[in-house]
């Protein structure tokens, strides 16, 4: 028997707290960041690495973007994020940014946090992945596009 809509939307909506609880503890940690909205890391095509998220940080992720009033994501021709707004060049959903993005490989603002410092958290989100029925992390776009079509 399957899970009723309602039910899947409570699961969704915990699984979206829990992943905000996620951010929050990682901003809690003491090492020194100094991202203020860059956006070098969001020139996919020029850095070479996409985020990847697991099926909470998408559901975050596609809120956030529906609440700019959105309903699909572009695709940029230039390789950059499909989650900066084009005119400014800022993230969209720069509060509710994905795991990846705020741990992110930037120089500029601090250089990749260690490892072993957000294991715990990395294992955290992969849980509820696993819950949510997901199947690991995916490229933002395919993961973020995947949750609004089926949020």
């Amino acid at each position: 028997m399957g899970t009723s809509r309602d039910e899947r939307r409570r699961a969704a909506d915990a699984a979206v707290a829990e992943v905000r609880g996620i951010y929050a503890d990682l901003a809690r940690r003491p090492l020194e960041r100094a991202c203020t909205l860059r956006t070098e890391c969001c020139q996919f095509a020029i850095t070479g690495r996409i985020p990847h998220l697991t099926r909470g940080e998408a559901l975050l992720a596609a809120r956030a973007f529906r609440s700019t009033g959105r309903r699909a994501l572009p695709n940029p021709g230039d390789g950059a994020c499909p989650l900066l707004q084009p005119r400014t060049l800022r993230c969209l959903i720069y509060a509710d940014r994905p795991f990846g993005c705020r741990t992110h490989f930037c120089d500029a603002a601090g250089g990749p946090w260690p490892r072993r410092e957000v294991l715990e958290l990395i294992r955290r989100l992969e849980a509820i992945d696993a819950r949510l029925g997901g199947c690991g992390p995916r490229t933002l776009q395919g993961a973020v596009a995947d949750a609004l079509a089926h949020e």
